[in-house]
């Protein structure tokens, strides 16, 4: 059973955006020819939508005890209290109120996080910040997973 998962997808303006890359390119090679100009646009089109798509690809699941964010996978074990942030107080967390020390993985274009602290003494990083769609699940997801 996988009680939470989310994947942080880049929002629909930015692949109107990765498709303008690609028109400019072919904007910039139009002088060089028809061939140039369309290598251009599909080139430079596929590359932008690749860096779109790879900066959109990170997910956050609670699976096997565990809390796994990119490329961090925390037990539950190790985490203390989950607290939902609203987009005002997760604007705070991620700017003057960080932690350099801390984990954070967070998209700008998501308003709304959890911070969760860290228990670990062993682990010197005192919280996890994750920019999250749904707060309210993922905090419930933990719960459910620590009873």
């Amino acid at each position: 059973m996988q009680p939470y998962e989310e994947r942080l997808t880049a929002p629909r303006s930015w692949w109107f955006i990765a498709v303008l890359v690609g028109v400019a390119m072919a904007l910039i090679l139009l002088p060089l020819g028809t061939v140039p100009m369309l290598g251009g646009l599909f080139g430079g089109g596929a590359l932008a939508a690749v860096a779109v798509s790879s900066y959109g690809s990170a997910r956050i699941r609670v699976v096997g005890g565990a809390l796994v964010a990119g490329d961090a996978r925390i037990p539950v074990e190790a985490l203390g209290d989950a607290e939902v942030l609203d987009a005002e107080e997760a604007r705070a967390w991620r700017t003057y109120k960080a932690d350099s020390r801390a984990f954070m993985l967070l998209r700008g274009y998501v308003p709304t996080a959890v911070r969760i602290e860290i228990t670990d003494p062993a682990d010197p990083t005192p919280y996890v910040y994750l920019s999250t769609r749904s707060p309210e699940r993922l905090v419930a997801a933990l719960a459910a997973v620590r009873a």
